[in-house]
This record gives structure tokens, sequence and C-alpha cells, in this order.
């Protein structure tokens, strides 16, 4: 299999390889950064604005670091790592202010339209039938049993952890199901490959409107001076499901239950 490679242009994260179906799979990156008593409110009063910096990408094409500078002065350092088949985020947040931070979580959004064998951006649930998170400690194809279909914004659906206020999460519909660990993912078109994401700390999983998919880093909150590191995974494998569970709890121990 051929290693994964990054560009960066216009927001879009972009991972790069010959063997991905439409050779590419974007990334939205970050679409915004976000407060907390977000599950009932009008979405404009919960995205935060933010200012990015590309500091620096590899000539292979293998790192990309960058910094943001949120609107309540967060400030969040991030370095990503292309592998053979992964990519690694490295993040730290600080918060270099006299008042305790209001961005509380952040949204990389993984369009997932052409890998599935749709399109990225068509809209719609057509993604969906590909698309999985774990319940009961079992994979589980979307829609899910129990699929929520009331929420401010529909269609979608978010999945709470049991760790996170379910009312500072994104407001599509909110499944009554929580998820048994922080792992979601998609496979291919062909089921050839998979696509899967995880995160520590983690706000949500989150199934999106635009041929995407979310496990969404949680940042704050943070004290006046306070820093806090980040690290995720996106994993782009065969579609093994017992060796991606392996290595998901092999690197996200926190994870587990």
């Amino acid at each position: 299999m051929s290693s994964l490679t990054l560009t960066f242009s216009d927001n879009m994260l972009t991972i790069h390889g010959p063997h991905l179906p439409g050779g590419a799979v974007e990334i939205c990156y970050m679409e915004t950064y976000c407060r907390a008593g977000s599950t009932a409110r009008d979405w404009g009063q919960t995205a935060m604005m933010y200012q990015a910096e590309l500091l620096r990408i590899s000539e292979d094409g293998k790192q990309v670091r960058m910094r943001h500078t949120v609107c309540d002065g967060t400030l969040v350092e991030h370095v990503i790592t292309a592998g053979a088949d992964e990519i690694d985020f490295r993040l730290t947040a600080h918060n270099p202010t006299d008042k305790t931070n209001e961005a509380m979580w952040v949204q990389p959004c993984i369009r997932v339209g052409r890998f599935a064998g749709s399109c990225d951006g068509c809209g719609g649930i057509k993604h969906l039938p590909k698309c999985f998170v774990f319940l009961d400690g079992e994979l589980t194809r979307m829609p899910t049993h129990d699929w929520a279909t009331e929420g401010l914004y529909t269609p979608g659906q978010t999945w709470c952890p049991e760790h996170v206020c379910r009312e500072d999460v994104n407001p599509r519909p909110l499944s009554p199901l929580v998820p048994s660990n922080g792992l979601i993912g998609c496979f291919s078109g062909d089921e050839s490959l998979v696509l899967a994401t995880a995160w520590q700390p983690y706000q949500e999983l989150f199934a999106g409107v635009i041929t995407c998919i979310h496990a969404d880093p949680t940042i704050g909150p943070l004290a006046p001076g306070e820093s806090r590191d980040i690290y995720g995974k996106i994993y782009i494998v065969p579609a093994d499901i017992p060796a991606l569970l392996a290595r998901y709890e092999t690197d996200f121990p926190e994870h587990c239950r």
C-alpha cells in the first residue's frame, strides 16, 4: 500500500494516496471552534471565528504545522504528520488570557463521500450505509437502531459519550445511544478499505450531511495560563476490523472500558 501525503489550502487539509478512492480525502480543518451549551441553540451562537496561520509544509508532504488563534484568545498549535496508513495529529491548546476560555471543542470535518463511493459535498445521507460507530461493543452500521430524527437541525446524527454533558454537542438529532468507544469510521465503496478516526479527549461522534464524519476533539475549559495536549488519528487501512480495534486500543488506552 502506498504511503500517504498531505497538502493544505483554503482551510482544506487533503490526504493524498494513489490507492485512495478518488485519490484523496478532504478535511475541513477546522470547520469551527465551538462554545458549550450548543445542543439546543442556534449554530451561529456556538461557532467561533478563528485565524489560521500555516507555519510549514515539509517538502515531502509528510508534515503540516499551523497555528490557530480563536476569537476568545485561545491559541492552538497543530503538528500533523502523514504515515504509511495513518495521519497523526498533535495539538497543544493554550489560554494566554486572564479568564477561562470559551472554545470548548472543535470540528475537523472529514469528507468521506468519494471514499464511500458517492461524492463529497453532495449532501444528504447517501454515505451512511458505509459508515459505522460501535454500540454495545459491536460495529454498527448507520443508520443505527433508535436513529434520532428530531433536532434543531436535521438530518444527521450525534452520539454523546458518557463523559460529556448532553447539552454541549452538535445540534443535529442526538442519539439516545451512548457509543462504546471514540472510534467512528467508513468503509470504501468496494469495502476493501476502512477510514476511521478518533481523538483524545473527544466531545462527540457525529455523522453530518456534507457526506462527513466527525470525532470532534475537546479543547477546554482552560483556566488562565493553562495548556492541554490533544491528539488524534485518522486510519486508512485494510477492512480488518479486529486489527483496527487492536491498533485503536493501543493508541487510545484512555478509551478502553
